[in-house]
């Protein structure tokens, strides 16, 4: 039997596969990048680099940080670098509070009751509408709700391939938006604010940034991947002609939703307390100033997100005996903690890099040199958003981290664009469109290979270009769909988030 001849797109995808195997791993990558700004920072100069700021008309000239008083600053500063980088406080103390939430199986209770509950004829929607929701507790997305997928649809005699991709497309396709703020919002908000401060030291960006435009999408996602499941993936897989399984998706216990109403009633306690604190003029939740968006709720929120899902998963896992007493909460946080230590190593290397190329004045003179390149361009708003949607979609196939890819394009393309006169928010929220579009298709994604094993379990030929196949008509219209949204969102000039705006005023 003769082997297929590959297809150039097959040809491109292995090689593609092979060079991203052959990358080194994220924390040496940023410490590669590291070492590249310290040599660049001595060329630099040495040749006497230099840009005037725009804002304060300041010569800014490139430091040296091979020099005596640099080596100085990378001694002194590499423990407060690593500590006092901005988004590994918050992604901890959230993952704290998803960790007890998350092992109690409040989470998974919540998603298995939402499937479950929903008419056959929704069946699809709800399926891609949790696998956004689900990006709340990070990755339990792909470990849970992916394979209930298939189960739910066979379950129903439909092909469970079919309800493994539309359960992926909310999931990972769907990974920027969402209803609810989960680790990922103030790890990318952390790393904005860092990548501003080469500009405006004094500038914020809360986790709240894109929340707006978060709830939009989550509806547009859902909708679009709905009608690519129905209109184009399931007419091409048919019927379902293997053999059963014998998996079934259990409906909740009585206890199990003894548990959730238990965790509703902390939920509301919550939101009443919240709302007692903002409404009143004089609320004890209020901003200094008496406003909501300057509030402790608002600037608070990952102190919020612990103390709710935190809450709500010691009475879910008290009511069903999981959590016996404190030590049992303790060990939960604790696994939760287990599952950063990759992402506390990568942080290090990270944190020198970015304080490096701050230090080093590089990234302002980047900025500077961009943001003339691109004015004299004359490209406008819009084109040039569209553009960065694409740049981030295509780094997106050779690096799978979200976190470590803005780590690297932020201190970029943020001050390049706030001295264009575009808000650091605006930055993140097109990068965020990029990042999740070709998630679905990137071999570099780093739950592919389970994904590929999730359909061999149905299809034991399926493998890398059948997960490719299937999933790049949800690439191609969530790419369209979601850039069309940008536009509409920058024509009628409407807030990413609980104030943030689509522009930024340089400080006189």
């Amino acid at each position: 039997m003769k082997n297929k001849k590959k297809s150039f797109f097959d040809r491109f995808l292995n090689l593609l596969e092979r060079g991203g195997n052959a990358l080194p791993h994220p924390a040496t990558l940023f410490g590669l990048f590291a070492v590249i700004v310290l040599i660049f920072s001595a060329i630099g100069s040495a040749l006497g680099w230099s840009v005037q700021h725009p804002g304060t008309g300041e010569t800014i000239n490139v430091v040296n940080l091979l020099s005596k008083e640099g080596l100085e600053m990378i001694l002194d500063g590499m423990v407060e670098n690593y500590t006092g980088f901005a988004p590994l406080g918050i992604v901890m103390v959230a993952m704290l509070g998803i960790g007890i939430a998350e092992s109690s199986g409040l989470i998974s209770a919540f998603i298995r009751l939402l499937v479950l509950s929903s008419p056959k004829r929704l069946l699809t929607f709800v399926l891609v509408f949790s696998g956004i929701l689900s990006n709340f507790a990070s990755d339990i997305g792909y470990v849970l709700l992916i394979p209930l997928g298939g189960i739910i649809f066979q379950s129903v005699g439909r092909h469970p391939i079919v309800g493994m991709a539309a359960a992926f497309a909310g999931v990972s396709g769907g990974f920027s938006a969402n209803l609810i703020l989960g680790t990922v919002d103030p790890l990318l908000a952390g790393l904005s604010q860092e990548a501003a401060h080469i500009i405006d030291p004094s500038y914020e960006v809360n986790p709240t940034a894109n929340y707006y435009f978060m709830i939009v999408s989550t509806f547009l996602i859902a909708g679009l991947g709905t009608w690519v499941t129905e209109r184009i993936v399931a007419p091409r897989f048919g019927n379902y002609t293997g053999p059963a399984m014998d998996e079934k998706l259990e409906h909740l216990s009585p206890i199990e939703k003894k548990g959730l109403r238990w965790s509703l009633v902390v939920l509301a306690f919550w939101v009443i307390l919240i709302l007692v604190g903002l409404i009143p003029e004089n609320g004890v939740l209020r901003g200094r100033d008496g406003g909501i968006l300057t509030s402790p709720v608002i600037r608070g929120i990952i102190a919020f997100l612990f103390l709710m899902a935190g809450t709500m998963g010691i009475v879910y896992g008290a009511v069903l005996g999981k959590f016996r007493n404190d030590s049992d909460v303790a060990k939960s946080m604790a696994q939760s903690m287990q599952t950063l230590t990759t992402y506390l190593v990568l942080v290090f290397f990270a944190a020198q890099f970015v304080a490096y190329f701050k230090w080093s004045n590089l990234g302002i003179i980047i900025a500077v040199e961009g943001a003339d390149a691109l004015m004299s361009a004359n490209l406008g708003l819009i084109p040039l958003m569209l553009l960065f949607v694409l740049l981030s979609a295509s780094i997106n196939m050779l690096m799978g981290s979200a976190s470590a890819k803005w780590a690297i394009m932020a201190p970029v393309f943020v001050p390049m664009f706030m001295l264009m006169g575009y808000s650091p928010e605006l930055s993140q929220a097109v990068y965020r469109i990029g990042d999740s579009v070709t998630n679905l298709i990137s071999p570099m994604m780093s739950f592919f290979a389970l994904i590929i094993a999730y359909f061999n379990k149905y299809d034991k030929d399926a493998g890398l270009g059948t997960v490719i196949a299937t999933m790049i008509p949800y690439t191609i219209v969530f790419l369209i769909g979601w850039s069309l949204l940008l536009v509409i969102w920058l024509l009628l000039d409407i807030p990413l988030g609980p104030g943030a705006g689509l522009e930024y005023v340089l400080p006189n």
